[in-house]
């Protein structure tokens, strides 16, 4: 295994491998369990002694981190237990990556991953779409250019605020219902959040071309592939895409401080 990559997010820490340019999901840990420090070195101890030799020869680890909690405590016990400092992405790394935005420090490394990796695939105006704990949309323009940002609230965020503020809501599982007229409770808030998601994408999406012209659409995130009304809009879904990014960065950055 050439690259180990941990991308800590809000709700998770996925941890993947990268070997012959193929990325491989080996750990999710839920971001509120890895303030037990204890508990996040137990688990990734458990992890890099269920690899075998051969996926131990590590050309570098590679953090992304949009928890500064995490940011802080996390690197140090990685580079503890595989004897390997870290590459943690920032401001600092991001190179020459253009940005046209006010204030570069304060865009998350993932989304700063995703256009990277976004653009190196196109080469090309696109549009990265990410279902994650929040729904972003990241543009970037024909040179490589980050255009700017949209946050919306993401699914999952979504139906956790419903269900956990109405008494007699449960929370559900995301699946995209058959009918957008709700026959149930559970139904009822299928269709609700997964169809009114759906326009919200198609929307945003629409008036970022009318202000940009042209361009691709890619998608990436946990329900990237569940949303199947929307994949006539996507040129590419790609749910390593962030993964992907986080390499690109690192080389690049490698190559710049030779």
């Amino acid at each position: 295994m050439e690259y180990l990559a941990f991308d800590i997010g809000n709700s998770d820490v996925v941890i993947a491998g990268n070997k012959n340019n193929q990325w491989k999901s080996l750990l999710r840990i839920p971001s509120e369990r890895c303030t037990k420090v204890d508990f996040f070195i137990s688990e990734i101890r458990k992890l890099k002694n269920s690899l075998p030799d051969s996926d131990t020869d590590l050309q570098a680890i590679i953090i992304s981190s949009v928890v500064p909690e995490l940011t802080r405590i996390l690197p140090v016990e990685i580079e503890d237990v595989f004897g390997i400092k870290p590459f943690l992405i920032n401001s600092a790394s991001y190179g020459a990556i253009d940005m046209k935005i006010d204030n570069p420090h304060e865009i998350g490394s993932d989304l700063v991953a995703n256009a990277v990796a976004a653009y190196d695939r196109f080469r090309d105006s696109v549009v990265v779409v990410d279902f994650g704990t929040a729904l972003t949309f990241t543009t970037i323009d024909n040179t490589g250019t980050i255009l700017g940002v949209a946050i919306a609230p993401g699914v999952y965020t979504a139906m956790r605020s419903l269900a956990g503020n109405t008494a007699l809501l449960p929370e559900i599982p995301l699946e995209l219902p058959d009918s957008v007229i709700g026959k149930n409770t559970v139904h009822a808030m299928q269709a609700g959040i997964m169809f009114g998601f759906a326009g919200l994408v198609e929307g945003i999406l629409k008036r970022i071309r009318k202000e940009t012209g042209k361009c691709k659409i890619i998608s990436t995130g946990g329900l990237s592939q569940v949303m199947t009304p929307l994949h006539h809009l996507f040129d590419a879904i790609d749910p390593h895409l962030t993964l992907e990014g986080m390499k690109l960065i690192y080389i690049s950055t490698k190559k710049s401080r030779k």
